[in-house]
């Protein structure tokens, strides 16, 4: 078994402390006029903020922006060799939004998109991110596939997304992560991905602790799907119904080998490194105290930190 980062294939063991859902280098024509609060283009204080992970004990990270959308492997290379964080690079499409530029990405049919995918997870992601009129592939592999949907209905678009995303994952194995608009659509998604023989294990679901519905979220779970909770930077640590409620309801319902954390921390007002706050670094400092308090025991948090995500994050073979 093995996990693919942007600098080679490491073993699931090697793996410390994993963050699911980040934005370490996001960085588009895009981005910097229509979001310029989401504008992650520096390197160095992309490597500033995840040592400080790293000093705090994290040893992974899943950087989850896929193709076009302001993704840079070079870039992600670099922040994994001058911080010592292992980084997972992602293939798959967004939402709509982050291609008006790129009608294949809304256009292309599900085989085009799986050829695609899998070139990313097996041969190396282009340079220019598929924003080019050329491909210069680098050396630098996905190890994870991302879908999204906008509503909780799937259009066509997302329809010809998920079949890609499925094939994808079908011929190489990769896990595959899935975009919650508001943290709502899951069942819809897992519905599709399920019909087209995507085993639920094999998904994570991301942004669904944006909803405090506790059924909402037992009924997800009861598919075998994993979630990946990533709202905890943006709260209170006395928030009555947020991201640590929710989980010690989960763990009490007896889903903790299902449940994976992240901080999809894609606002620069969130990095120390650009003068924000609380910083990355806080999911495993003082979220972690908020999950103490809350009754969760360090096994508990070990297996949603480490051993959740080494088994997730892990390829499957292939026939």
């Amino acid at each position: 078994m093995i996990v693919r980062t942007v600098l080679g294939d490491v073993s699931p063991e090697s793996l410390a402390s994993v963050y699911m859902h980040e934005h370490l280098i996001l960085d588009s024509r895009l981005i910097a006029q229509q979001f310029p609060h989401l504008l992650l283009d520096s390197v160095d204080h992309a490597v500033e903020e995840v040592a400080a992970c790293r000093a705090s004990g994290v040893g992974a990270m899943v950087d989850t922006m896929p193709c076009a959308g302001g993704r840079d492997p070079i870039r992600l290379a670099e922040v994994s060799r001058r911080s010592g964080v292992a980084i997972i690079a992602t293939t798959g499409l967004h939402t709509a939004k982050y291609y008006p530029d790129h009608p294949w990405a809304m256009t292309g049919a599900s085989e085009e998109l799986a050829a695609l995918f899998i070139a990313d997870l097996e041969e190396g992601i282009d340079r220019f991110d598929h924003r080019g009129t050329a491909i210069e592939l680098t050396t630098h592999r996905a190890g994870i596939i991302k879908v999204a949907t906008s509503t909780e209905e799937l259009d066509a678009r997302d329809v010809r997304l998920f079949e890609g995303a499925a094939m994808a994952a079908t011929a190489t194995g990769a896990p595959i992560l899935t975009h919650c608009e508001e943290g709502r659509g899951g069942m819809e998604q897992i519905a599709c991905l399920t019909e087209l023989g995507v085993a639920p294990n094999r998904v994570v679901l991301s942004h669904t602790d944006k909803v405090a519905d506790v059924g909402y979220h037992r009924d997800l779970l009861a598919t075998g799907v994993n979630l990946e909770y990533d709202q905890s930077l943006r709260q209170t640590p006395a928030e009555e119904k947020g991201t640590a409620w929710l989980l010690s309801e989960m763990i009490e319902a007896g889903h903790v080998d299902q449940l994976m954390l992240g901080t999809d921390g894609a606002r620069r007002s969130l990095w120390t490194s650009l003068g924000g706050a609380p910083g990355l670094a806080w999911l495993v400092t003082g979220f972690t105290d908020v999950l103490r308090s809350h009754g969760l025991d360090e096994a508990q948090l070990r297996t949603m930190f480490e051993t959740n995500p080494q088994r997730f994050l892990s390829f499957e073979a292939t026939a």
